[in-house]
């Protein structure tokens, strides 16, 4: 029974932050909102993607605050106000009827509560599980945000149809509130001494060398160049597929003249989730490098050839690999983060990093918005997105392991054989 229990632990708080997750992802439903916030209420497009652009930025900043009190205090509390934030500006847009207030109870309210739940469930979810798991757990963990526009999306546009923008904030709200609290109550480190098990070890497979990192504190991280390099890589990677996500039911109204935006959205999202996961598999097998050297190429050629995108069908191709690109990413870096500076202060860490995510929110929908409103097209836009991505392409060939980490190993492995 003591077996079973401790199976079962890692399991549950793995299904909790991933339903914490789903619950908070409300985000990327934005492009249905944005789109009746244009096309009902005459907002320009830039005005309709500013609480969208702030909630990234504010998500970020939040998350490299609760980053650091969860490595100190624990998730839990953190994860709960998150929950009670993201309902509060839900239900406090709901009376928001300008662009100015609705970066307020949007944008820094809703953007705050979900960077605080976000920051948390990650890092307590992968301190229960073994490294050789690690860019699965993360990628299921993460890739639950990246997959409620399944259900958000269609809910969303049916609760405009038929209640209108204000109460359909309100029901948004009551429904994190009372589907995400009972989960946050679950969220926790484990115990002191805690290690997880490793998998077992098949007969006739060759078994990949043990890496053993480090734990560096903020400062130290912030001396090493693979810092800087990795930070300018998410930042300009993310900001394509937060392009494509934020403007997606505008674009293909554009592009094919199709109007069922939310079912793009939708395939956006199932993809996004499934490069969360699939995109922390591979890492697993082939490396953290070598897979976000792959998604790239793959970002890069898609906005190459979003202008020519001009039917239901390509529109959909494209989306599907925007998601794919783009949710990668958000298991690559935290896998990469962990891999590079080790997990006693990864919250911190990476919640240091993940403010490239939140500048990439600042280029990608901006330049996207600003396009649109200049020209009548996005083609620049995505033009502006590949080039970008190249530079991205090319920091990648100069990124190498954190120096030191090999030499900690040889000092590790030497002690444990004495």
């Amino acid at each position: 029974m003591k077996k079973l229990s401790k199976l079962k632990t890692p399991l549950m708080i793995l299904v909790a932050a991933t339903g914490i997750n789903l619950t908070l992802g409300v985000l990327y439903s934005w492009s249905i909102i944005s789109k009746d916030l244009v096309l009902v209420l005459g907002w320009s497009n830039s005005a309709a993607s500013l609480p969208y652009t702030v909630a990234i930025i504010v998500f970020a900043m939040a998350l490299l605050v609760a980053g650091r009190l969860q490595d100190k205090m624990g998730p839990k509390r953190f994860v709960i106000a998150g929950v009670i934030l993201v309902s509060l500006g839900l239900i406090t847009s709901s009376f928001s009827i300008s662009p100015v207030l609705m970066v307020i109870s949007y944008g820094v309210l809703v953007g705050t509560g979900i960077g605080f739940g976000y920051s948390c469930v990650t890092p307590a979810v992968m301190k229960w599980w073994h490294q050789d798991k690690k860019g699965l757990v993360t990628g299921i963990v993460v890739g639950g945000f990246g997959v409620a526009s399944v259900y958000v999306a269609p809910i969303t546009t049916l609760l405009l149809q038929y209640y209108g923008l204000s109460l359909t904030f309100r029901i948004l709200g009551l429904f994190v509130l009372l589907t995400g609290l009972p989960l946050a109550l679950m969220i926790t480190n484990p115990p002191e001494g805690y290690t997880p098990a490793a998998l077992a070890i098949k007969p006739n497979v060759k078994q990949k060398p043990k890496t053993i990192t480090r734990d560096y504190e903020w400062k130290e991280m912030l001396k090493t160049p693979q810092f800087y390099i990795l930070w300018v890589m998410f930042a300009l990677a993310s900001s394509a597929g937060l392009m494509i996500i934020g403007s997606i039911s505008i674009i293909a109204a554009q592009q094919a003249n199709f109007e069922a935006g939310f079912l793009l959205v939708v395939l956006l999202a199932i993809f996004n989730a499934a490069g969360r996961i699939g995109g922390g598999m591979l890492s697993d097998k082939i490396g953290r490098i070598q897979t976000l050297r792959l998604i790239i190429i793959l970002q890069g050629l898609n906005m190459l050839a979003f202008a020519f995108y001009n039917s239901p069908f390509s529109i959909a191709v494209g989306t599907a690999a925007a998601g794919v690109a783009y949710g990668s990413l958000l298991s690559l870096f935290p896998s990469i983060t962990s891999d590079y500076y080790g997990m006693k202060n990864f919250g911190l860490n990476y919640g240091i990093l993940y403010t490239a995510w939140g500048i990439s929110g600042a280029i990608g929908p901006v330049i996207a918005s600003a396009v649109a409103d200049a020209t009548g097209t996005f083609v620049m836009a995505y033009m502006i997105s590949a080039g970008l991505l190249a530079l991205t392409l090319g920091l990648n060939l100069f990124l190498k392991p954190v120096s030191g980490i090999e030499k900690d190993a040889e000092l590790l492995i030497e002690v444990e054989s004495t």
